[in-house]
C-alpha cells in the first residue's frame, strides 16, 4: 500500500505520493519558470484562510495568462482531498499552475501551450525553524542581489522567478545569517524567499509597498494591527529607515510572524523580540485557530 504520510500529490486527476509525482520536462514550467502557484497552511487539522489563498492564486493566473479549467471550489475540493488523504495535521499546501508544452513540438508561441494544473503537500515547514524564531532570527540585506524589477517579473503573482532570491540566500548564509531581504536599485527594502518585512518605528508598524507579493499573511498582520489599534503605514521602506527602528519582524505562511533581532551588524531590542512584534505573534496564533478564519479537515479514517 501506497505510504501518503510524507507528502501526496494530485497530478493529472490522480492522487500519488509525492515522490512518484511528475511533470514533463520539456515543460515550460521547467524549462522557462513559466509557472504560478500558491501556498497555504494547514495547522492543527485545518487549514488558514484557504479562500484568500485561492483568491490570490486566481488573480496570479489572469495575470500571467494561465488558464488550466480549474475553479476555486475544485481546487479547495483537491487541497482538501490531497490533505485528508496524508493525514497531516501540519501541512504545507501548494497549488500550481504550469504553461505546460505547446500542442506541436518545437512551437514557440505560448498561447498553444496546453495549461495545466497540479497541488502537493508535504508537513509543515518552517521558513525560519520554530526554536531560532522564538528566540529572534537574523537577516541580511543583500549586497549584491537586488529584487527583479517589478516591471520586468510581477512581484504580485507569485512565481518561481528565484535567481534573485536564492543569490540573496548564498549571501547571507555565507555570512553566517539565518536568512535575506532583498533590496530595489533604489535602496528601498522590498521581500525575501518566502516573507514579507515589517518594521516598528515609533510605535508604528511599517511595511513595503513595491517589490513585494501582497502576502496573506502580511495582510494578516495589518488586520491584527488594526484590531489592536496599532497605526501601520504601507509604502516605500528605506533600508536607512529599517536599519534606525525599534523592532523588526517577518510574516510568513511558513511560521507567522517571526521576530527579528539582528539585521546586519544592527542588534534590535538587546538580541530580544520586541513587545509589538511578540504581541502581534500571540495573536497570530491565535487567529489561526478562530473559526473565521479556518476550514477544517475531514480526514478518512
Amino acid at each position: 500500500m501506497a505510504d501518503f504520510s510524507a507528502g501526496t500529490a494530485w497530478v493529472r486527476g490522480e492522487i500519488v505520493p509525492t515522490a512518484e509525482a511528475t511533470i514533463g520536462v520539456t515543460d515550460w514550467g521547467l524549462t522557462h519558470s513559466d509557472i504560478t502557484y500558491d501556498v497555504a497552511s494547514v495547522w492543527e487539522g485545518g487549514f488558514f484562510r484557504l479562500d484568500d489563498y485561492i483568491d490570490r492564486f486566481m488573480h496570479s493566473m489572469a495575470a500571467m495568462r494561465l488558464e488550466p479549467g480549474v475553479t476555486p471550489d475544485e481546487i479547495a475540493a483537491i487541497c482538501h482531498r490531497i490533505v485528508a488523504r496524508s493525514g497531516l495535521r501540519a501541512a504545507y499546501v501548494s497549488m500550481v499552475a504550469s504553461r505546460g508544452t505547446p500542442a506541436r513540438a518545437g512551437e514557440r508561441d505560448p498561447r498553444t501551450c496546453l495549461n495545466h494544473f497540479y497541488a502537493w503537500c508535504v508537513p509543515y515547514v518552517h521558513v525560519v525553524k520554530p526554536e531560532i524564531a522564538e528566540r529572534g532570527a537574523s537577516l541580511w540585506i543583500a549586497k549584491n542581489a537586488r529584487r527583479i524589477p517589478a516591471d520586468s517579473v510581477d512581484p504580485r503573482a507569485k512565481n518561481y522567478h528565484w535567481g534573485d532570491m536564492t543569490a540573496g540566500l548564498f549571501e547571507a548564509k555565507d555570512n553566517g545569517f539565518e536568512t535575506v531581504a532583498l533590496p530595489d536599485h533604489d535602496g528601498n527594502v522590498t521581500e525575501g524567499p518566502g516573507f514579507n518585512v515589517f518594521a516598528v518605528i515609533d510605535g508604528r508598524v511599517h511595511t513595503p509597498d513595491l517589490g513585494v507579493l501582497a502576502g496573506i499573511t502580511r495582510r494578516t498582520v495589518l488586520e491584527m494591527c488594526s484590531a489592536l489599534e496599532v497605526e501601520t503605514v504601507v509604502s516605500t521602506l528605506p533600508i536607512a529607515a529599517l536599519m534606525e527602528a525599534d523592532e523588526v519582524f517577518l510574516s510568513t505562511s511558513g511560521g507567522g510572524v517571526v521576530p527579528i533581532v539582528r539585521v546586519d551588524d544592527r542588534t534590535y531590542g538587546n538580541g530580544a523580540p520586541g513587545p509589538v512584534t511578540e504581541r502581534l505573534r500571540t495573536t497570530y496564533h491565535a487567529w489561526r485557530l478562530d473559526p473565521r478564519f479556518r476550514q477544517e479537515i475531514a480526514y478518512e479514517p
